[in-house]
């Protein structure tokens, strides 16, 4: 399995860590309307799910590039390579995002979107047949 496969998968579950940093160890939380109870909060929780909304924002311009840049034939280890570092890079933002550090936020955010446009720039180099 390539790296790169792994993470799509963690990528599309880092909403779910996000949502979950929001909800955790609030004796109030109110599942029967959980984003209504989500759009009252502040601190770290609605900031942790503007990180959840950010990373569903983010998920399916890292996916794509994932695959365009490996049907294209792109370098596996260069996909693999760039795939976690746009993990890292969103972990970090996550972070930076939960604990209030906006500059820090901004920047590994573009961090991550640079590593996408990078599988995207190797995909169209790639186009040719092999």
């Amino acid at each position: 399995m390539l790296i790169s496969y792994g993470a799509v998968l963690v990528a599309g579950l880092m909403p779910v860590v996000c949502a979950g940093i929001a909800k955790s160890g609030f004796k109030g939380y109110d599942n029967s309307d959980p984003r209504a109870w989500l759009a009252r909060q502040t601190g770290f929780r609605a900031r942790a799910n503007a990180a959840q909304a950010n990373c569903f924002e983010a998920f399916p311009f890292f996916a794509v590039g994932v695959i365009l840049a490996l049907l294209t034939g792109v370098e596996p280890d260069w996909v693999d390579a760039l795939a976690m570092l746009f993990i890292a890079f969103r972990v970090a933002y996550i972070f930076f995002y939960v604990t209030d550090k906006a500059k820090w936020r901004t920047m590994v955010w573009s961090g991550a979107y640079v590593v996408v446009l990078a599988l995207f720039a190797m995909a169209m180099l790639n186009l040719h047949p092999a």
